[in-house]
């Protein structure tokens, strides 16, 4: 990872856990270019790397991501940039739900307009009870399009709409309750929690967590006949791994299963 990488986004794994941090605080963590391909290059390592089963993303400083970086989008008007700009973060959002390790969210403050998407893509999310949520571009005149795939794609179409012609914030009771978060916990219980899940999934099978994550996000956008077609494929595959014939054994003999990951 290069140097800039490390700046923009910090790394620290323990115990199968890749922790992510997005690191500029300043600026409420916003997605600058720099940004996106920092936490893009982080992710690429961590697909690569074997031995994480699960990718934590987290944020330093008061918010989590405040969205795109407006001054540095001001600064830039041309249209070219703008194409180049949302067709990287597009990139990035949808690398999230390619990664074969799932991802948890650890909204400690803010989540607003790509911040929120950047929410919505993780496959879990836990968030303080303190945390908040927006997609608030429409309050300088921004439509939030693309932070709308994501959030209509977690949140019911009414909610999510309101949202994002309103652009008001929403609680993390609201977000729990509307399906943008797993769960909101006690500010001081948050990593608490965020460890107890990533334990309870670094001890099932990783190749079956890969390739239910893969058929998972296919299935969701397929007819109910074609999701049901290739689901079935999917676990025919699946029964004939070797942590598949290994978990079933270690079941009937009433013993822990040991995952070889294939």
């Amino acid at each position: 990872m290069s140097t800039e990488s490390e700046a923009y986004v910090l790394r620290q794994d323990e115990a199968g856990v890749a922790t992510l941090t997005l690191n500029r605080p300043g600026q409420y963590n916003a997605l600058s270019s720099a940004m996106i391909g920092a936490l893009a290059d982080a992710l690429k390592a961590v697909a690569e790397d074997r031995a994480i089963r699960v990718v934590v993303l987290a944020a330093a400083g008061k918010a989590f991501c405040a969205g795109h970086d407006l001054k540095e989008m001001r600064a830039n008007p041309s249209k070219a940039f703008q194409q180049a700009l949302f067709s990287r973060c597009g990139k990035l959002m949808t690398s999230l739900l390619a990664l074969p390790q799932p991802v948890i969210a650890r909204v400690h403050g803010i989540a607003t307009a790509a911040g929120c998407q950047l929410v919505s893509m993780c496959d879990l999310a836990v968030a303080a009870d303190t945390a908040r949520f927006a997609v608030s571009g429409i309050n300088v005149g921004l439509f939030c399009g693309t932070p709308a795939v994501g959030l209509s794609r977690n949140v019911g179409r009414k909610r999510a709409f309101e949202m994002l012609v309103t652009g008001d914030f929403i609680d993390a009771a609201a977000a729990s309750l509307a399906g943008l978060i797993n769960r909101a916990v006690p500010a001081d219980a948050l990593d608490q929690e965020i460890a107890r899940l990533a334990q309870s999934i670094c001890a099932k099978s990783p190749h079956a967590i890969a390739i239910g994550k893969r058929l998972f996000y296919r299935q969701l956008e397929m007819g109910i006949e074609a999701a049901y077609q290739v689901a079935g494929e999917t676990m025919a595959c699946n029964m004939m791994a070797e942590d598949a014939a290994e978990g079933i054994d270690a079941f009937i003999a009433k013993r822990p299963p040991v995952w070889l990951g294939r």
